[in-house]
């Protein structure tokens, strides 16, 4: 049984909302505008850490990994991020999975979040994609009543916002990125002020503040932290504020909502390359272009491949028919066979001799 509460626009139509007034700050966006290549190269890595209770219990995990990818036929940066644990109780979690440019610019983004409660589960799912100078937005909400989720209600909302718009967006996974960028430059610049999409996909503002320097205990070492504050002001809505503290290399070590009962933190420092051993990245990699033709000559030689292979199908019936040897005879020494298999018709007398006796698969 299926029952729609609510369609808050007719099939196939967008709702435009072009009468927000709220705008990013000439300062987040010019920020946004500065991101090169080479700091996002020293953004590649994954973080890990848990979600504890008030009481020090383990209830949940929290983890973020960013590396480059390509969008249709566009160079970008997938970051993903994945939520779990539970509260009061109920098994909950979210995930995010979006595609960006190197100014954060968001090409598509994909957020996952539900929580079992007893006797039904709540699932929300929203979809932003830009297409045709628009940033397009589905959402759907469902509720999943009874043990086996047999009934289910769904609400549905469609938007859509021009991009002269939005410019300054900034999402749960772009956000995430833009801390982490920011924390390696250990300073949040003056009016960090962007936009945002709240719960009902209305125009909010984000603001970003400088929390200062403290000490923190990870895995029994006191290390110093770099903390910034995130603030979601909406119309609708009372303010929502997160703070998090990074490491000095960018991995994040704690994160809370203000006033939830857990804390995100990091159980133990992520190891560092000895001394004399430091990693030197490629140049290459630094070079967004040079990231562009090394990923667009790796499409070329799978194409090229997959073409040769299609042209010559005697190749994959060579080697179906060395394979049936193989696993007939099962040859302690795989090399020799092989070297064997192939020798020129003249020189496989021996071989023949040697397989004549194996029965037919």
């Amino acid at each position: 049984m299926e029952a729609s509460l609510e369609e808050k626009t007719p099939a196939g139509a967008l709702t435009v909302r072009q009468g927000a007034q709220l705008k990013a700050s000439a300062e987040a966006i010019a920020f946004m505008s500065s991101i090169e290549p080479v700091d996002l190269l020293r953004c590649v890595f994954a973080d890990s850490l848990v979600t504890v209770s008030e009481g020090g219990r383990h209830v949940g995990s929290f983890s973020v990994t960013l590396e480059f990818a390509r969008r249709i036929q566009q160079p970008c940066v997938m970051l993903h991020a994945q939520s779990q644990g539970a509260i009061d109780g109920s098994p909950c979690g979210t995930t995010v999975t979006a595609y960006l440019t190197t100014n954060l610019e968001v090409l598509e983004e994909d957020y996952h979040e539900f929580v079992k409660l007893e006797g039904h589960t709540l699932e929300k799912r929203c979809h932003m994609v830009q297409q045709d100078g628009q940033m397009m937005i589905n959402k759907v909400t469902t509720m999943w009543r009874g043990e086996r989720g047999m009934c289910r209600e769904v609400t549905k909302e469609s938007v859509s916002y021009p991009k002269s718009v939005i410019r300054g967006l900034v999402t749960e996974g772009s956000t995430l990125l833009l801390m982490r960028l920011i924390a390696l430059r250990k300073k949040v610049p003056q009016n960090m002020t962007f936009i945002c999409l709240n719960q009902e996909l209305h125009m909010s503002q984000i603001t970003l503040s400088e929390l200062g320097v403290k000490e923190l205990d990870i895995g029994g070492e006191t290390v110093e932290v770099f903390g910034m504050q995130r603030t979601i002001h909406s119309v609708e809505e009372s303010l929502t504020t997160w703070q998090c503290y990074f490491l000095e290399d960018g991995h994040l070590a704690s994160r809370v909502h203000v006033g939830s009962p857990v804390t995100v933190r990091l159980l133990h420092l992520p190891s560092q390359p000895e001394k004399g051993f430091e990693k030197i990245p490629l140049v290459w990699e630094e070079d967004m272009e040079m990231w562009s033709k090394f990923l667009d000559r790796k499409e070329e030689l799978k194409a090229d491949h997959g073409s040769y292979f299609r042209k010559h199908p005697e190749i994959r019936a060579i080697i179906s028919d060395f394979l049936q040897f193989l696993l007939l005879r099962k040859p302690d020494d795989v090399f020799q066979f092989a070297k064997d298999y192939f020798l020129p018709d003249g020189d496989r007398r021996g071989l023949s001799e040697y397989v004549s006796t194996s029965t037919d698969l």
